[in-house]
């Protein structure tokens, strides 16, 4: 019998959203009356999830196994391995383990996908009134972009 509470109703055509909503209700089993077994044996797989705090290049972020990011320009070329060691929490389905200030023997290994990436324009506008003074600076932060490949905990 199926847990009423726990839930989800899916139409057939959103077969593409069955991991985010997997995701979000992490005990979820995913109900769609047209092929019920064959999501809830996919749900079974997703369930696990992990993820951690860590400081990469002076910014904190949320990764998971998989997740892309958008970092501060790294000297490093496309496709090389990067580790970063400044994990402050680490999330192990449900196992919370906090740094002082980091945690000891973990680590986030990462993959550069492309390092000549720029981020969106910023319009800086100075004015001061009644003086005619005006002026207009442009600024596109220079960007790598990594994807996680694993958490490491010792």
């Amino acid at each position: 019998m199926v847990d009423r509470e726990k839930v989800v109703l899916l139409p057939p055509f959103c077969a593409l959203r069955l991991e985010q909503v997997a995701i979000k209700h992490r005990q979820a089993i995913v109900y769609n009356q047209f092929e019920e077994v064959a999501l809830a044996a996919v749900i079974k797989n997703i369930i696990s999830i992990m993820y951690a705090i860590v400081n990469m290049l002076g910014q904190q972020f949320k990764v998971e196994a998989g997740k892309k990011l958008f970092i501060h320009r790294m000297d490093t070329e496309k496709g090389a391995k990067v580790e970063f060691d400044e994990v402050l929490l680490v999330d192990n389905d449900g196992n919370v383990t906090v740094g002082t200030p980091t945690v000891k023997g973990a680590k986030v290994v990462c993959e550069v996908l492309d390092n000549e990436c720029r981020g969106e324009k910023i319009l800086v506008f100075h004015k001061k009134r009644r003086k005619g003074y005006r002026k207009l600076n442009g600024h596109r932060q220079d960007l790598t972009n990594v994807v996680v490949k694993e958490i490491v905990v010792a």
